[in-house]
């Protein structure tokens, strides 16, 4: 088969890499323009790019595929371009841009996707991270055959994938790239066999997973501590977890923090209830911060301008004030 490819961060350059050494023959590859990165800010690839080049895949890269948008002359070029290529099936996983119908329709199999969850649950764009963030304990990939719908398309085959207590998004997202890598190839046999079988998503277990948002990161110590702890493995490490703490001018980063109950005999001798965000004890274990239910402890964290650090590390150099 001629296979296309559609991606642009490494979850999709895992699933590219795959497809290459199964011995499928992809023959195009979309991707994202170069974008400024970096502290020098300079122009960059991405890692769905970069494996292209080092396969000698050729690149197309347009801004935009609406025909009737702003970037309509990149579209009608690439539309001329990947006509010319009589594709059987295009690939796209994480690809940053919406497919219109005319790319839909021109594969001869039409365009399967490669989504980090079991569908209908998190449909959109942050799956990974909205499904620790709410607390599930399973997850996994989905293949579904593309439609015009946000993430509506039938379903073709999954895979389960847990999350365990320790996984934060990064840990999350290289098991679900890894899984996706592998479906995606099972899938490819499965079409090359006429066995792929269409279920659509049940109407029942629907949920959006919103973009994420920078704002996102500051964290609302009014909020339960689990809550807390669970935003803060989910958001590891983009858009990140901050809070601010007695003392520093600058928001901390949050990298690791647990949920602890409040010890209720210990209030009850204080004679009154903790306050949000009232810091309640420094030691090389953590620093234990009261949420609106229960203790945040904060066990690995980051200085503005400085490095991740343990806990212990970090107390070397923070000096909270006496109450």
């Amino acid at each position: 088969m001629k296979v296309g490819f559609a991606g642009t961060p490494e979850f999709a350059s895992t699933a590219l890499e795959s497809l290459i050494e199964a011995g499928h023959s992809v023959v195009v590859v979309l991707s994202q323009p170069d974008r400024p990165s970096g502290r020098g800010m300079k122009l960059t690839q991405s890692p769905v790019k970069q494996a292209a080049v080092a396969h000698n895949i050729p690149v197309l890269q347009p801004a935009g595929l609406k025909l009737d948008g702003r970037y309509a002359e990149q579209a009608l070029q690439v539309r001329h371009q990947l006509e010319k290529l009589d594709l059987d099936v295009l690939i796209v996983a994480a690809y940053g841009l919406i497919l219109p119908a005319w790319l839909l329709d021109l594969p001869k199999s039409g365009c399967l996707n490669i989504h980090a969850s079991l569908l209908p649950r998190w449909r959109g764009a942050a799956p990974i991270q909205r499904a620790i963030e709410a607390g599930d304990d399973l997850t996994g990939v989905t293949i579904m055959q593309m439609d015009e719908g946000l993430d509506t398309g039938d379903m073709l085959i999954k895979a389960e994938v847990a999350i365990d207590p320790g996984d934060n998004g990064q840990t999350l997202h290289d098991k679900l790239a890894a899984c996706g890598a592998s479906l995606i190839v099972r899938a490819l046999e499965l079409l090359e066999k006429k066995a792929l079988v269409r279920t659509p998503q049940p109407v029942d277990g629907v949920t959006y997973a919103e973009k994420l948002l920078k704002q996102e990161s500051e964290l609302d110590l009014s909020r339960p501590a689990t809550e807390l702890a669970r935003r803060i493995r989910a958001f590891t490490p983009f858009p990140g977890a901050k809070l601010t703490l007695p003392g520093l001018a600058d928001p901390v980063k949050v990298f690791c923090a647990t949920a602890l109950a409040n010890d209720s005999a210990s209030r009850q001798a204080q004679g009154t209830r903790r306050k949000p965000g009232e810091l309640l004890g420094v030691s090389a274990d953590g620093i234990d911060l009261q949420t609106g239910e229960g203790i945040l402890r904060v066990t690995e964290l980051q200085r503005a301008g400085g490095k991740r650090q343990p806990v212990a590390v970090f107390l070397s150099g923070w000096h909270p004030p006496q109450s």
